[in-house]
């Protein structure tokens, strides 16, 4: 086994495990920051497969823009955030329906022939030079400004803060 299949495996297991962790957790904040580190983790596998752009624009949009817009909505919507009434979770009926999906998409994708699919390479670095130019930095400074906000906002919401 080579390095690059035990670290798509060690990315794997650690998607699954952030992936329950967000349905499972019991504050809505708390999901929100286990589905942020689930995108980090999927751009990781993204990088790894060799899809540099794709991974780029996950991190930049979803483990970005999108947590940020969450935990935002979250903060402007539930004055108490951190608290127990605004606890979470999920119950045994959706976990039952996953499972239920999960053993239909297994099914159904056995129907299939595995060559039924073809797939063209693409030059993600040609494609991304086209999307963001001499921009690609300013992006990322954009993300960390960003990042400082959401860390700023949620230190200024906290319970308890005198």
């Amino acid at each position: 086994m080579s390095l690059a299949e035990v670290a798509f495996l060690l990315l794997a297991a650690i998607a699954l495990v952030t992936a329950a962790a967000a349905l499972l957790v019991r504050e809505l904040v708390h999901t929100i920051l286990w589905i942020g580190i689930f995108f980090v983790d999927l751009a990781a596998i993204y990088f790894l497969l060799e899809a540099p752009f794709l991974g780029v624009l996950q991190l930049g949009v979803y483990a970005g823009a999108v947590t940020v817009l969450l935990l935002f909505g979250i903060m402007v919507t539930r004055k108490r955030i951190f608290s127990r009434e605004a606890a979470t979770g999920i119950g045994p009926a959706p976990l039952a329906l996953a499972a239920l999906t999960v053993v239909f998409l297994a099914t159904a994708l056995g129907e299939f022939p595995s060559g039924s699919t073809s797939i063209r390479a693409y030059p993600p670095t040609a494609l991304s030079t086209d999307l963001f130019g001499a921009h690609g930095p300013w992006l990322l400074l954009l993300g960390v400004i960003m990042l400082a906000s959401v860390s700023g906002a949620i230190w200024l919401v906290r319970e308890g803060r005198e």
